[in-house]
């Protein structure tokens, strides 16, 4: 198993367009958000219908791009005035698994046989 560092989540709040791949999101997160790409923190984004989330990242050499989409549920995507929340790891892993940043609420584990 690979020990993370610490690093900085950075939450964009409201949706993103999942079209965007790393240029976009590079663009996004440069001149709307007013952050620095390379200082090692995640930026996390989600589609309108919360069902997405794009998790973008420098990594010593070039870019990563996470992506996960659920089959059921929706994210608990924070609503607030800001453009950005940070957090950190814990609180971005509690967002993966269908909790709100305050951990409430998780979503049922889904169990398949068959991959169509």
């Amino acid at each position: 198993m690979v020990s993370l560092p610490d690093f900085d989540v950075y939450i964009a709040v409201g949706h993103t367009d999942m079209r965007k791949s790393v240029n976009g999101l590079s663009i996004l997160v440069q001149e709307h958000l007013k952050k620095n790409l390379f200082s090692g923190s995640m930026f996390c984004f989600c589609n309108r219908s919360r069902n997405i989330i794009k998790i973008l990242f420098w990594d010593k050499n070039g870019f990563v791009i996470w992506y996960k989409k659920l089959d059921k549920d929706k994210f608990k995507w924070p609503d607030c005035e800001q453009d950005l929340i940070q957090t950190g790891r814990r609180e971005l892993q509690w967002l993966l698994e269908g909790l709100t940043i305050d951990q409430k609420n998780a979503f049922d584990r889904l169990e398949y046989e068959l991959v169509i």
